[in-house]
């Protein structure tokens, strides 16, 4: 029998030789002093435990020993261990604690026998229920009122039949005499049951007897019958890959207050039929919380298309058990959210931890109002781990501290890098998060090795939850103010064996080192005393203080281990604590049958110190900031504690701290928004719902009623309202404001004391920067309210946001001060410059895609003088945010980073254009002839490469680098292609194109081609060019479209709609000839709707915006529209990101396109197929609340209005805002989902300052949209999808469809909705899914015929293993974006035999004679996990793929296929399967003749997202 309950002890004679060990030690390091040495027992045990677990204000203690499947029990705090008894050997699988009773705790088996103790595991009493327990982590649920009131979930397991496994559910049964008497059924087919006082802190109303479960739909009587084909199977093959076995659409919300025997309600949560999709449910204080992850749309037999796998998670909370509220998050905060963490929450409000990252290592952290329904953002960035925990936790007992890491480098980390984590810690419940301050010098006294007066880059950094290397909580116990912790001094937290222990005293404002090295930790009596131990290696040695940490003192345990648990009594008030440690492999003190596991038992009561008296004790305040303590919630916390230099202990067992309070005088930080009300951003409360009126007032017109100003005082919150702000005084209001009407447009106005430049949003935010031209920059956190200088007294030459990361930008001042922000305007540093701004026309500043801390900076030296003859440009580069820099090369036109965000070449890669001779005055390089360069340098430019010795300049975008090269004899321009970087290709035009002395503009592009415009006429007044589009690698170019205008400045007539992919807008030249003479071009308007294949005139509407007919009514008569050559400003897009197929525009009906002035505006809703014409004269406009809201400023004159439509365009109703200013634009969020706006114009009397009118349409209409996903005829949305003329709507090849409100409701949208809703199908393939060859061009015919001159491409003959014909070559080729299948197929002509192929070849018939065994192994596998106990069977965690491709293939297979082989097989986890997996459209690079259409370069790969 192994000696688990043998306590060993040292040899006498060893003793007096481990003192000399430790006192030849001391004396040649500096060691802490050997100190008194608590009472000291060893016991030894087989396995390490699976739990540990005290019974509450008890000094018993249960050791769970799951290998062997034993528990032990100590009486007396882990000094004595035994078997329990009443208990067979191996039947403990698991060990389950009663959470609202001391007394009692469960041992379930494996089997369907278990056993109860109601003694603290004196003794047990076996109890049978009808099924085996559940796998999941919630077997049993408790009552927090009724302790006897007990949930077990059981597993049932059904044979599939014959050789195929088995599926299993589970049931939920109850009790309500702790297991006296058998438990009987509840419901089948759960995930999760709880009672509605899961919690202690659930309203006592409530009643007792409810019960809510997430349950699937029993399968149907069908599905029964048929269960020899089809979802049986699937099932088993899904638990076989770990994925859950229904359906999670299935998963709904029941309630019962009769244990469903009559009664079960179904919870739609206020939303119908479409509550389903339930994740799970759980108690968090007073809530109850449920997730859900609605369906959106489609049948079961989507294959991981628009079902489960794409809809966003949503939560909903309840206070009293019966009405539920979603949890509304900030419009526009930016995040999906796809996977909740509930961290640990406060008793008035919910820390919800959104996951922000598609690798899941980073999140968002939100806190709601106090009922749980209202969250506003805390911090950014949150570190987390793949299973969803957070390092975050509270502080015991001190009421608003928390301790947080985050994430410093998300983007670097999507790359692959390693985490950069920072800690963070919060006095005020997450209102404000600062980093740690660290100590300034070590546990030595030795100063540390960085400025700790500059936090940002040294502070202290701790580890957290993620990575636990203790059992229970990380920092602190109940101890008051006591917080330990192991982290590291620097810019970033290090790995655990580089770290040092480091207290608090005062809960986290101060810290000191108290030894080097990673050490467990552990309080006890009240924080009286404090150990640790080594972490990093095997000791024999244990520190302890009795002050706090200040002094340390050290004993020899009496064995050499490598700690694993270091712990006591759950509220830390014993003197008693065990270390548990695994001996070292060659230890002499193993057991007899070679045990090395050992608990040592400490009892520090055994030094016999006094008991503290009041004169040790000391009133300590929580939340000291700046010697005053803080008020929280109302009031200040104050402990008694003992006195750090006291030598006593508090010797009051099982007596927990207790907090005491003074209340504080009301201010406005104890005040939320009221019910119906919601934060609008600025401090106030906004309507968001009717207000009911009270019972007997608003009977008469023109009646009064007493209601809510918006504001509450927090539930809880127990400020003193006579000595400070009264903010929820009821106020007087018109009957009429409490019923459903809308509000009104508000304005606020204001001037600038200047000319604004420029203005721009931060993204995912409400603050904006505007530059004026007397060098100032101002800045409004409220979308425009109100405005103050961003930097007061800075004359700013330059703003610039930064291009990638968000929440950053930069001002440029006349010195080499840069100001900079990096967290959205809310604060201003600054770094100074290595050489003054560049007056060359150079970009300032470059950004980095994944590094937002990597810059280069262009500046300029001896430019001082216009006279000088060495002006030259200097390209420097920081990587630290601009404190510290090295130079890149002298000499430049431009130096930027290679890496973009989907060209995708090595990181530390920058690109430079620089002229060959370095000498001169770079203001004459043209004249000196001197040619310019394209330089790729590696590793940071320590590595230079010379790719071009002349070019006119480069450029990259989506997948491709594009450089225009200057041959010097010709001095002819060539376009070289590349998608690495490296390797390039000449881009081939078809031969009587004669284009090597034309302008090249690079257009936009993002449909997996590029867009490139050729200047062919480039008279001044008469400037146009084709459009030539390329295959998907960029290297063959075929015309697309002749005659599409540009201006003198190469900017092209040519946009794309946002939102829709294929979709664009171009003007082409009607009369070029006469053009060519006269400079008067004649303008006319194409669209296509499949990526440039197709060109056609837009569709003119019928009537115009009176009603009235068009002058022009034949077939010459189309609509045309001005284009981006003509705008002011180039953000005026046609359409928005958020309002997919809305485009408004300015233009008119006829032959031609006619001016600015003498047009009207023009509206479509579905991508440009119709138009109608909404607005007489020319406006300009603005999209807000994702189309439901259009604005229009008339833009030929100044005007004192706006007029504004809540329906699109059928009504339009004026808004004046009481001045009369030329309105030079209209801005909003940039993804066009606020429901504010700013005008920025100027008055006609002072053109030299900028007005801004900031307009809030937020009070117009308090009624949300409704979407109901299950009845989409009783909502306020419709699905439509762009269509190309077909008897389907379908583009590119694909039937997508988007959500879009229905025209007339009058209801806003608020948070954007997630476009396309889904794929509907993929459609055959038509004509309009194809274009020209390279080398045709459309005739006037629209047939693709050759290009004058030009011969076709040769087939190419290569074949594919799997392919059995090769085809000719057509005129024609798909379009490279279309999703087509079937169908037409014009890109291939008459079919040949592959050479050598046959109908059956080898690798056909070894597939065969594999396909069985690989089949039987996998069954095999999912048979082992299913019997044998071992893992764990779960839903998905939020935020997983849905169902793989490989279940829908498998579960396709005959069943006799499937065999069982071995338990072996088990080994497959952890091995990849060829051929089984994602196939990346491009695989690597072939070799190329000129003449074939190919991929080139290497080793890319387009498929990653970033």
């Amino acid at each position: 029998m192994p000696s688990q309950h043998r306590r060993w002890r040292p040899p006498a004679l060893l003793l007096p030789l481990v003192a000399l060990v430790v006192l030849v030690l001391t004396s040649l390091v500096a060691a802490s002093p050997e100190g008194p040495k608590p009472q000291l027992s060893h016991s030894l045990f087989d396995n390490l435990p699976s739990k540990i677990t005290y019974f509450e204000d008890s000094p018993v203690v249960l050791y769970h020993d799951q290998i062997a499947r034993d528990v032990y029990r100590s009486p007396n705090e882990g000094k004595e261990w035994h078997l329990v008894e009443g208990v067979p050997r191996g039947d403990a699988y698991m060990l389950i604690e009663h959470p609202y009773d001391k007394s009692i705790a469960f041992i379930l088996s494996s089997s369907t026998t278990h056993y109860r103790t109601m003694n603290r595991g004196e003794t047990w009493q076996s109890f049978v229920t009808a099924l085996a327990p559940s796998l999941s982590s919630n077997t049993l649920s408790f009552h927090a009122r009724k302790w006897d009131w007990i949930l077990f979930a059981g597993q049932k397991c059904e044979d599939v039949g014959g050789w195929q496994g088995r599926v299993c559910h589970d049931e939920t049964f109850y009790t309500k005499d702790a297991f006296a008497s058998s438990p009987k059924p509840l419901l089948p087919y759960t995930t999760r049951c709880i009672f509605a006082h899961d919690k202690e802190e659930m309203a006592a109303y409530v009643p007792d007897e409810l019960v809510y479960c997430a349950a699937y739909e029993p399968p149907s009587a069908s599905q029964s019958s048929t269960s020899s084909t089809g979802s049986t199977l699937k099932d088993a093959i899904s638990s076989l890959i770990g994925g859950a076995p229904r359906s999670l659409r299935e998963s709904r919300l029941w309630s019962s207050t009769d244990w469903f025997e009559k009664e079960r309600t179904y919870v739609d949560l206020g939303i119908g039929r479409e509550a389903k999709g339930v994740v799970g449910i759980g108690g968090v204080q007073k809530y109850l919380v449920t997730a859900l992850k609605p369906s959106l749309g489609g049948s079961s037999d989507d294959k991981g298309g628009a079902g489960e796998g794409s809809g966003e998670m949503v939560l909903y909370v309840t206070e009293d058990g019966s009405t539920w509220s979603r949890a509304q998050f900030p419009h526009g905060h930016g995040l999906r959210e796809n996977a909740y963490t509930i961290v640990e929450s406060t008793p008035h409000s919910i820390l919800v931890d959104v996951n922000s990252s598609p690798s899941a290592t980073a999140g968002t952290l939100f806190t709601s109002n106090s009922n749980g329904t209202y969250f506003v953002r805390s911090l950014e960035n949150t570190n987390r781990n793949k299973n969803g925990i957070v390092d975050f936790e509270r502080i015991v007992g001190i009421e608003g501290v928390a301790i947080v890491n985050t994430v410093r480098n998300v983007a670097e980390v999507e790359a692959g890098h390693e985490k950069d984590l920072k800690t963070m810690i919060t006095f005020d419940d997450g209102g404000h998060w600062s980093l740690i301050k660290a100590p300034p010098v070590d546990h030595k006294g030795r100063k540390v090795k960085c400025d700790t007066d500059d936090v940002d880059s040294c502070s202290l950094h701790l580890h957290s939850v993620t990575q636990p290397h203790n059992y229970g909580r990380v920092f602190s116990s109940t101890a008051p103010g006591l917080v330990m912790g192991v982290g590291s001094i620097g810019s970033r937290l290090l790995p655990y064996d580089d770290c040092d222990a480091f207290v608090s005293t005062d809960a986290g404002l101060t810290w000191r080192m108290v030894d080097d090295g990673a050490k467990k930790y552990e309080f006890g009596d009240q924080g009286a005393v404090l150990v640790m131990v080594e972490d990093e290696e095997p000791t024999d040695e244990l520190k302890y203080s009795f002050d706090y940490g200040k002094t340390w003192y050290e004993f020899d345990l009496g064995v050499k281990l490598r700690a694993r648990l270091l712990t006591t009594v759950p509220d830390s008030t014993s003197l008693k604590f065990i270390l548990l440690g695994t001996l070292t492999r060659n230890s002499k003190h193993k057991g007899s049958q070679g045990e090395r596991h050992v608990i040592v038992y400490m009892d520090f009561e055994s030094l016999g110190k006094r008991k503290c008296e009041d004169r040790d004790m000391e009133k300590w305040y929580a939340r000291t900031i700046g010697g005053q303590p803080d008020c929280l919630m109302g009031h200040k916390q104050w402990f008694t504690r003992r006195k750090q230099d006291a030598d006593c202990v508090v010797a009051e067992k099982w007596k927990d701290p207790v907090g005491r309070e003074e209340d504080c005088p009301c201010d406005d930080e104890d005040y939320e928004c009221d019910y119906n009300f919601a934060p609008d951003g600025m401090g106030g409360c906004t309507l968001v719902g009717p207000e009911p009126t009270p019972p007997g007032q608003c009977l008469r017109d023109g009646d009064k009623f007493m209601g809510s100003s918006g504001f509450r005082l927090i539930p809880g919150n127990t400020c003193d309202v006579k000595g400070g702000i009264k903010k929820d005084a009821k106020v007087e209001k018109p009957c009429h404001a409490g019923q459903e009407t809308p509000g009104l447009v508000t304005h606020q106005s204001f001037t600038f004391p200047g000319y604004v430049i420029d203005h721009a949003y931060f993204g995912d935010s409400h603050t904006i920067l505007a530059f004026t031209n007397k060098n100032r920059v101002w800045q409004s956190m409220n979308q425009g309210f109100s405005w103050h200088e961003a930097v007061s007294e800075a004359n700013v030459l330059a703003m610039t946001m930064h291009g990638y990361a968000r929440d950053r930008a930069y001002l440029i001042t006349d010195s080499r001060t840069v100001h900079y922000t990096t967290d959205k305007g809310n604060s201003w540093n600054k770094f100074t410059a290595p050489a003054d701004p560049n007056g060359l026309g150079i970009p300032l500043l470059d950004f980095h895609p994944l590094k937002a801390d990597w810059l280069i900076w262009t500046g300029q030296i001896n430019c001082g003088d216009n006279d000088s003859t060495t002006c030259r440009a200097v390209a420097y580069m920081t990587k630290d945010n601009g404190r510290n820099w090295s130079k890149l090369e002298e000499y430049v036109r431009v130096c930027s980073w290679g890496r973009d965000k989907k060209f995708r070449i090595d990181e530390k890669t920058v690109f430079c254009e620089a002229y060959r001779d370095k000498k001169g005055s770079q203001r004459a390089v043209y004249q000196n002839n001197n040619p310019l360069q394209l330089i790729s340098g590696e590793f940071f430019y320590s590595h230079k490469t010379t790719l071009f010795d002349s070019i006119v300049g480069f450029a990259t975008f989506e997948n491709y680098m594009v450089v225009a090269e200057t041959y010097e004899n010709s001095r002819a321009i060539g376009l070289k292609v590349s998608m690495d970087g490296k390797t390039f290709a000449l881009a081939r035009f078809p031969p009587n194109m004669h284009l090597e002395n034309q302008a090249y503009t690079v257009l936009e592009s993002t449909t997996d081609s590029v867009f490139l415009h050729v200047t062919t006429h480039a008279d001044v007044g008469s400037e146009w060019g084709t459009l030539f589009k390329s295959n998907s690698n960029g290297t063959y170019y075929g015309p697309s479209l002749e005659y599409v205008n540009r201006n003198g400045r190469g900017f092209v007539d040519f946009e794309k709609s946002i939102g829709l992919d294929g979709i664009a807008v171009v003007n082409i030249v009607s009369n070029p000839d006469e053009a060519a003479l006269s400079s008067n071009k004649k303008l006319q308007t194409r669209i296509t709707h499949n990526d440039g294949g197709r060109w056609k005139p837009l569709n003119p509407p019928a009537k115009d915006a009176l009603g009235q007919a068009y002058e022009c009514r034949g077939t010459n008569c189309a609509l045309h529209i001005h284009g981006y050559t003509e705008r002011d400003d180039p953000r005026a897009t046609y359409s928005s990101p958020s309002a997919t197929g809305v485009m408004l525009a300015v233009g008119n009906v006829g032959e031609h396109l006619i001016s600015y002035t003498d047009s009207d505006t023009f509206l479509t809703r579905d991508g440009g197929f119709t138009w109608e014409e909404v607005h007489k004269d020319a406006h300009m406009w603005e999209f807000g609340d994702q189309g439901t809201i259009l604005i229009l400023a008339n833009d030929e004159q100044p005007t004192d209005h706006v007029t504004y439509t809540l329906n699109q365009g059928l009504s339009w109703q004026d808004y004046s805002f009481g001045e009369t200013i030329r309105v030079k634009s209209i801005v909003t969020v940039p993804m066009d989902t606020s429901r504010k706006f700013i005008l920025f114009g100027t008055k006609p009397d002072r053109p030299e300052q900028t007005v801004a009118i900031h307009l809030d349409f937020s009070s117009i209409t308090n009624i949300k949209c409704k979407l109901d996903l299950a009845h989409p005829s009783n909502d306020d949305f419709e699905l439509w999808s762009p269509s190309e003329n077909r008897d389907e709507p379908c583009l590119f090849g694909m039937q997508a469809l988007y959500h879009r409100r229905i025209r007339d409701r009058n209801c806003f949208v608020g948070e954007r909705l997630p476009q396309p809703h889904k794929i509907e199908k993929y459609c055959a393939c038509t004509e309009q899914d194809f274009e020209c060859e390279f080398n045709y061009k459309r005739n006037a015919r629209g047939e693709c015929v050759l290009v004058e001159g030009a011969q076709p491409l040769e087939s190419d003959q290569t074949c594919a293993w799997d392919q059995p014909f090769w085809y000719e070559r057509t005129s024609m080729r798909k379009v490279p974006h279309s999703k087509c299948v079937g169908g037409l197929q014009l890109d291939k002509g008459p079919a040949h035999v592959c050479p050598g192929h046959s109908r059956r070849g080898g690798f056909f018939w070894a597939t065969i004679a594999v396909l069985p065994f690989g089949l039987a192994a996998l069954a095999a596998f999912w048979w082992n996990r299913r019997r044998s106990g071992k893992g764990r069977i779960r839903l998905p965690e939020p935020g997983e793929p849905g169902r793989s491709g490989v279940v829908e293939f498998l579960v396709s297979v005959p069943w006799f296929l499937i065999g069982i082989v071995g338990v072996a097989i088990e080994k497959l986890r952890n091995i990849e399967l060829p051929f089984v997996g994602r196939r990346n459209r491009r695989g690597g690079y072939r070799s190329l003749r000129l003449d074939m259409d190919a991929e080139l370069l290497a080793d890319y790969d387009d498929d990653e997202e970033l």
